[in-house]
């Protein structure tokens, strides 16, 4: 399911690989941004599906973190929110729902409408540096273990100011496994 809205689809939308635990997002045809997640634990997964986003809130409180966007997966109350629980970003430690660390959560929020598709996977994102879709100059990169910002900059000989301004880092100190950064 990853992928398929990627082709033709020019509108803001979410997907979401439980396997890999990243939250890619795509507004028009810029290449998506990327973030690391905590989905459902085992025993209360993360439903697999194609969502829509059904309501937003600002500060919803308690473990929720600073934002809550509901979404429209029946039998349940399930949505991606912040957390209180920072440690648990990365791992399957939810009840279902998809924790993103506050300041994630709070770049996306204001560019996700109610109606906003959400696609759920439990396919892992393809680790390997990937072509981008023809058009697009550059590529991107999945982050691997022991991975720095740095050396990733001398991999492909790209300017560290240039891949922080091109990714849209909040912190470029911090990278994660699997976070897919765009090479220009």
């Amino acid at each position: 399911m990853l992928g398929e809205m990627r082709g033709g689809n020019v509108g803001t939308h979410i997907e979401i690989s439980t396997g890999s635990r990243r939250l890619l997002f795509f507004q028009g045809t810029e290449s998506p941004w990327t973030f690391p997640v905590a989905v459902g634990k085992p025993s209360t997964p993360t439903p697999p599906g194609n969502y829509a986003v059904v309501s937003k809130i600002v500060n919803p409180g308690g473990i929720l973190g600073t934002r809550w966007m509901g979404l429209s997966i029946p039998n349940g109350t399930y949505g991606i929110h912040g957390t209180t629980i920072p440690s648990s970003i990365g791992t399957y430690a939810s009840n279902g729902c998809i924790r993103m660390h506050n300041q994630d959560v709070e770049k996306i929020f204001p560019m996700v409408a109610v109606g906003t598709p959400v696609v759920i996977s439990s396919s892992p994102l393809d680790l390997q540096v990937q072509q981008r879709p023809p058009g697009e100059d550059g590529k991107t990169y999945t982050v691997q273990a022991g991975d720095t910002l740095w050396k990733i900059s001398l991999r492909f000989g790209v300017p560290l100011d240039v891949l922080i301004q091109t990714n849209h880092l909040v912190n470029p100190d911090i990278l994660q496994a699997g976070q897919i950064i765009r090479i220009p």
